[in-house]
C-alpha cells in the first residue's frame, strides 16, 4: 500500500481523531467511583446474565483476580516505603503523586465525586473513562457504543487508544514515567506487549459477534503490531523531550537497555548487536526491532526505508554524531507509518513471513539483549496464536517448545542468549513439523 493511497489517507484521519481523545486521567468529566458500577444489577452480578450482551460480572473479575485492583495497596508495603525513602519523597508512596499517577486513578479533587475512593487503585474509570456523562445513558434502550464514546467513555476497543492508555503507565508518557532513579531506588523494570497483556488480564469481556457489531473486529495480531508502533513512537518522543530525555548531564537511562550496562565486565551480553557494535549503550529499542518486521508486510518500500533509518539511528547514537536529527527523522517515519499499520489487515501470509523473519533474526544473534528476546518471544506467541485462530497451524502445535522458549525470558537477570537461541531453534523445528501435519 502506498504511503499516499486513499486507504492510508482515511486511516490517517481516523488515527488522528483517535489520538486526540484524552486519556481517562485527562478527561474533563467527573469520576464517580467503583460503587457506581458494582451493584448486583449492574456489573457486580454473581454470575453471567442470560440474554445480556455483556457478562455483568466485571466488577468481581476485577476485584478478585486483576492486579489493577491491588495497585494502590502495593504502595503501602515495605518495598514501596523503602523506594519513597531512597528517593527522598516528601510524602509516603501512597500519597505521592509520582506513585499515585499510575497506581491509582489520580484525578484532581475537583473531578472526584463523594463516592470516589483513591484506594480502589486502577479501577473501572481509570480505563473506561470518568462516567459522569455516560453512566446513565449507556444502559438506556437503544444506547450505542459510539454514543457512549461521544459522552466520554474511553474507546478502549480502538486498538490505538487502548495502546496509548496501557502504555501511559506500563511504559510512560510526557506526564508520568518510571525513571532510572526510581528503578535505582528499587522500582521493578517495566515490560509490556499489548496483545499478551490484553489476554492475561484476566479478561472481563466476551469477544463474540455482538462485540464485533458494536465495536469492530478484535484482532490479536493487529493489537501486537499497533502496540509496537505506539511504543516505538512514545520512546522516540521521550528521547526528544527535554523534560524527559535527560537526567542532568546524562540521558534518561531508563530509555536505554538496562543490560547494556548492568552486567559484570566479563559477561559478553553486550558483545555488540550491529549496527551499533560492542560496548554501545543501546536504546531500549525492542519496539523498533519488531517494527522492522511489521512494516515490510504493510508496505514493502516503506519497510526497506524503515530498516535503513533504524540503522542510521543506532549508528548516530553510537557515534555521538547527529543523534537528535536521526531521532526526529525516525519519529517522523514512525508517525507516517502508524496509520498504515492500524489500517492493515494481516493475512496468513503476513503472519508466516513475520514469524520467519523473527526466527531468522534470533538465529542470527539479533536478540543477544534481553529486552529484544523478551519482545520477540511475546511476538512469536501472538503470531502463532493468530495462525491457529485462522486454521493455518494445528491446535497444540509447538506449544511445548513455546513454553520452553518463554522460560528462557522469564527472568531478565538470568537471561542467557545461548539458551534462548537453543530454545528458539527447537521452536522453529516444532513449527515446521506442525505445519506439515
Amino acid at each position: 500500500m502506498s504511503l499516499r493511497s486513499p486507504v492510508l489517507v482515511a486511516a490517517l484521519l481516523a488515527a488522528t481523531a483517535a489520538a486526540a481523545a484524552p486519556l481517562p486521567d485527562e478527561s474533563p468529566h467527573k469520576t464517580l467511583g467503583v460503587g457506581s458500577c458494582a451493584s448486583s444489577t449492574c456489573h457486580g452480578a454473581a454470575g453471567p446474565w442470560k440474554g445480556s450482551n455483556v457478562l455483568q460480572t466485571e466488577y468481581h473479575v476485577w476485584l478478585r483476580g486483576d492486579k489493577h485492583a491491588r495497585a494502590y495497596a502495593v504502595l503501602r508495603n515495605d518495598r514501596s516505603k523503602a523506594i519513597a525513602a531512597r528517593l527522598g519523597l516528601k510524602e509516603p508512596a501512597h500519597r505521592a503523586a509520582v506513585c499515585l499517577d499510575c497506581h491509582a486513578h489520580n484525578v484532581p479533587a475537583a473531578k472526584r465525586e463523594k463516592e470516589f475512593v483513591l484506594a480502589d487503585g486502577v479501577a473501572c474509570e481509570a480505563c473506561h473513562g470518568p462516567a459522569e456523562r455516560w453512566v446513565r445513558s449507556h444502559v438506556e434502550p437503544g444506547a450505542t457504543h459510539a454514543a457512549n464514546v461521544a459522552a466520554g467513555l474511553y474507546a478502549g476497543a480502538n486498538v490505538e487508544q487502548r495502546a496509548r492508555l496501557c502504555l501511559s503507565c506500563h511504559f510512560g508518557n510526557a506526564r508520568k514515567f518510571v525513571t532510572h532513579r526510581m528503578m535505582g531506588a528499587g522500582h521493578p523494570r517495566l515490560s509490556f506487549e499489548l496483545d499478551t497483556f490484553s489476554r492475561i488480564g484476566p479478561v472481563h469481556y466476551r469477544i463474540d459477534e455482538d462485540w464485533g457489531r458494536r465495536k469492530g473486529a478484535w484482532d490479536g495480531v493487529s493489537s501486537w503490531a499497533v502496540g509496537q508502533a505506539v511504543a516505538a513512537q512514545e520512546l522516540l518522543k521521550m528521547l526528544l523531550d527535554p523534560a524527559r530525555g535527560r537526567d542532568g548531564l546524562f540521558p534518561e537511562l531508563a530509555l536505554f537497555d538496562c543490560h547494556a550496562c548492568h552486567q559484570p565486565m566479563a559477561n559478553r551480553r553486550n558483545k555488540g548487536r550491529l549496527p551499533a557494535g560492542p560496548g554501545a549503550v543501546r536504546l531500549n529499542d525492542s519496539g523498533l526491532l519488531m517494527l522492522k518486521r511489521i512494516v515490510p508486510r504493510v508496505d514493502a518500500a516503506a519497510g526497506a526505508e524503515f530498516g535503513r533509518q533504524a540503522d542510521r539511528l543506532h549508528q548516530a547514537l553510537a557515534s555521538g554524531s547527529g543523534g537528535a536529527s536521526e531521532l526526529r527523522a525516525t519519529l517522523q517515519l514512525v508517525e507516517r507509518l502508524l496509520p498504515a499499520v492500524i489500517a492493515h489487515r494481516f493475512s496468513v501470509e503476513d503472519l508466516r513471513a513475520m514469524v520467519a523473519a523473527l526466527l531468522e533474526d534470533g538465529m542470527a544473534g539479533q536478540y543477544s539483549d534481553y529486552a529484544g528476546a523478551e519482545q520477540a518471544t511475546m511476538a512469536l506467541q501472538s503470531l502463532t496464536q493468530g495462525l491457529r485462530q485462522r486454521g493455518a497451524l494445528p491446535q497444540g502445535a509447538a506449544q511445548a517448545s513455546l513454553k520452553r522458549l518463554l522460560a528462557t525470558v522469564a527472568e531478565d537477570e538470568s537471561y542467557k542468549a545461548d539458551a534462548f537461541q537453543s530454545a528458539l531453534r527447537e521452536f522453529r523445528n516444532a513449527l515446521e513439523t506442525g505445519a506439515r501435519r
